[in-house]
């Protein structure tokens, strides 16, 4: 059971704002409050934000070092140098190098491609690859969603003879590799005017000026998108801007003319061709093509993204679903053992944070347990394990408390890390461990308050039923797609009851499927509740209760119809 969450309904709008919005563009007012919530004003701003436009993209000569970037990739293709596109083994790195891969094989037939071990290579940019790149007589490594703090390895690489192009989305260290181009927005004294592009993104942008400067057509472009809308969405970079606009249509290719590996992706999923939305590249797709960099190795999933026939698509698809398969029992078990070690008191921090360590644990999934236990006791988490002699980790924070800052301040004890507010990973030796866990649980005393204990669902709007009709649908399903900065609104109904078909469902039952009925409305919804069989009693006797909720497509054997996924119960203590 997780922790019980607090409600907060968002700020009302500025009424005359979204009184003038519904009447400019002929909406219903709970929909024009939304757009407003999104700075969104006018007839021409609305128009813009349902109507996303390619011609709208950004120069991608804006971004600080692409001219030298693109010269520097041109020399290599005309003069048949060796080329290396290397990237991390995680969705965001192995889309984007099948991406860049792609792109330049259609000029270049000695491109080669690298995706670095996470167990005996871990993150980043590592001297095998480039010891390995050396020996094949490489002359250009593009590195793509990792290197911006690999300065010593852009020296190694530099005293070899090779030249490094570094396509990266993280946040730079003060120091910037003295590589031969350095594309990152997020690079201070880059004034790109979107820094939130995933790392795929930041390859497309480079494979986008490489085209503009060479004559070569746009179109040609816009089949390497399903890989970038893949990325976007799995990485979780906001979906606003220029990430809004390849998101929408990534979706649009994913769905009209996939590429023959996420075609098959989308096959072992169970997915419905043509019906694909940015949650099922969350929860199906993404979790897949992570899975092989997890449990093998991250080279099969651009095997699976760069195949050109539909057999071996579907051959390295089924050995990455198995590889899913066995992913999700291991992480299954591992927190089982994780929450066990917790509640038995065997964790080393459970005041302010909670710390688990065991070195047999596999490090491919110790950032999904970590999630896991944010889930089950809402503190920020650490899972610790140890690989190639090191302890290595994965941290996960709660809502308003930066992870990475708490990381920081060990920065003594530690041999390596990397990440974000909400996300981290780290290294140190062994005998640093309980003095680490020690200093990140002191250094969190007094920061986070009771409030933040709590999991908070931002509610959009408090609607009834009768207010969902089929206009009220068609143009939600335009705010699509849906991500962090344009999430898919989050409404609230009070005083529902199942109208008595209500069951469980799932291989242990534990979600529930409910047809929910409000008064003065006849017709019922249905809806589906993951997680929440704990409420089933009290549902299953008619009691009335409180719901959150997001309203979805659901697509089943070719019929479409509105399905509630429901987010949170409140049992309501007066009987209806």
């Amino acid at each position: 059971m997780t922790k019980e969450s607090r409600w907060v309904l968002k700020e009302a709008s500025d009424e005359l704002k979204v009184e003038q919005l519904s009447t400019e563009v002929g909406i219903d007012k709970v929909l024009a409050d939304l757009l407003v919530k999104r700075g969104i004003y006018t007839f021409e701003q609305a128009r813009a934000f349902f109507r996303p436009d390619l011609d709208k993209l950004h120069d991608p000569f804006l971004m600080k070092d692409m001219d030298r970037a693109v010269e520097r990739l041109h020399k290599a293709i005309t003069s048949k140098e060796k080329i290396v596109v290397y990237g991390d083994y995680d969705v965001d790195g192995t889309t984007a190098v099948a991406l860049l891969h792609s792109f330049i094989s259609r000029f270049s037939d000695k491109v080669d491609f690298y995706i670095p071990d996470r167990y005996d290579e871990g993150y980043g940019v590592s001297t095998k690859g480039i010891m390995q790149a050396h020996a094949q007589g490489v002359g250009l490594i593009i590195t793509v969603d990792c290197g911006i703090k690999a300065v010593e390895k852009t020296e190694l690489a530099k005293s070899l003879g090779i030249d490094m192009i570094i396509c990266d989305h993280h946040l730079p260290d003060e120091q910037l590799p003295d590589a031969y181009a350095v594309l990152d927005p997020k690079r201070e004294d880059c004034s790109y005017p979107f820094d939130d592009l995933s790392g795929c993104g930041v390859g497309f942008k480079l494979a986008q000026a490489y085209s503009i400067k060479y004559g070569i057509e746009f179109e040609s472009l816009t089949e390497l998108l399903d890989l970038l809308v893949v990325s976007i969405a799995s990485d979780l970079v906001s979906m606003v801007g220029e990430n809004r606009i390849l998101a929408y249509y990534g979706l649009k290719r994913l769905n009209e003319n996939p590429r023959k590996g996420l075609a098959a992706m989308v096959e072992l999923s169970g997915l419905e061709p043509g019906h694909l939305s940015i949650d099922d590249i969350v929860f199906k797709i993404g979790p897949r093509i992570n899975a092989a960099g997890r449990m093998e190795t991250g080279r099969l999933a651009v095997q699976l993204l760069t195949a050109t026939d539909s057999v071996s698509a579907m051959k390295i698809g089924e050995q990455i679903n198995n590889n899913n398969n066995e992913r999700k029992n291991v992480d299954r078990e591992i927190t089982q053992e994780a929450i066990e070690m917790v509640r038995g008191g065997k964790a080393l921090a459970f005041k302010n944070a909670t710390i688990v360590y065991n070195p047999n644990w596999n490090k491919g999934v110790v950032g999904i347990v970590a999630s896991r236990l944010v889930e089950a006791f809402y503190k920020p988490t650490v899972v610790l394990t140890k690989s190639n002699g090191l302890v290595t980790g994965s941290a996960r924070s709660i809502q308003g408390f930066d992870i990475y800052s708490s990381i920081e301040s060990c920065a003594d004890l530690l041999e390596n890390f990397g990440g974000h507010v909400y996300a981290a990973g780290l290294t140190l030796k062994e005998e640093n461990i309980n003095e680490f866990a020690q200093r990140m649980d002191a250094f969190m005393d007094g920061k986070i308050s009771k409030k933040m204990q709590s999991p908070v669902i931002e509610i959009d709007a408090k609607i009834d039923f009768k207010q969902i009709t089929p206009k009220f649908f068609r143009i939600l399903k335009q705010f699509q797609p849906f991500g962090p900065g344009n999430s898919n609104p989050i409404f609230v109904t009070e005083a529902v009851c199942d109208e008595g078909s209500g069951r469980k469902v799932g291989a242990e039952g534990k979600h529930l499927k409910l047809d929910l009925i409000q008064e003065d409305y006849s017709r019922a919804i249905p809806a589906i509740a993951f997680n929440k069989d704990e409420y089933f009693e009290y549902i299953r006797h008619g009691n009335p209760f409180d719901v959150c909720y997001s309203i979805v497509e659901n697509f089943y054997r070719g019929n479409s119809s509105i399905q509630l996924r429901i987010k949170d119960i409140k049992e309501r203590e007066e009987i209806i």
